[in-house]
């Protein structure tokens, strides 16, 4: 059993009482657009974490996390893209990359919009956990945490702040 914390678009910024609630979490997974080193460091520092860098981040972060991650975790094959759109509205490069490496859970971030879609088409869960930073339109912070045992994907818990 693994359990997954997930967040994206900090922007540089972590919120405080994201270490609480990833406190028991195995991994962080985050979606792009981290913003700094200092801010992946010090989720590094905290725990395991797999990210990608998205259109804000400069080459200290693209030097060190990809554009695309795909990887397994227990048995579920994960793809994690910064921008890849949603059900029925993919990016054009992420249904390309769908298609080539049929993920049971596809991650991105950017919109700023938290979305958790089952994708009957392609038969995989789709998860963007909105934004956790300072900046953009959105009003609350938001950020994810699951559970992944074996192949089942269960124990989702959306955390939601103020900001």
């Amino acid at each position: 059993m693994t359990r997954i914390g997930l967040l994206s678009d900090t922007h540089g910024y972590l919120p405080p009482s994201c270490f609480s609630f990833f406190a028991d979490c195995d991994e962080i997974w985050h979606a792009g657009d981290i913003g700094n080193a200092a801010t992946i460091n010090q989720l590094m520092a905290f725990k395991t974490v797999r990210a990608v860098y998205g259109n804000i981040d400069g080459q200290d972060i693209r030097m060190a996390h990809p554009e695309v991650h795909a990887f397994k975790c227990e048995q579920v094959k994960v793809l994690m893209i910064h921008i890849g759109g949603y059900p029925g509205r993919y990016e054009k490069r992420a249904l390309q990359l769908i298609s080539k490496e049929k993920p049971d859970i596809f991650v991105t971030g950017h919109s700023h919009i938290l979305k958790v879609i089952y994708d009957k088409k392609y038969q995989l869960l789709h998860l963007n956990p909105g934004a956790a930073g300072k900046f953009g339109m959105h009003t609350k912070n938001t950020m994810i945490r699951f559970v992944i045992d074996g192949s089942d994907i269960r124990d989702m818990e959306i955390k939601e702040i103020d900001r």
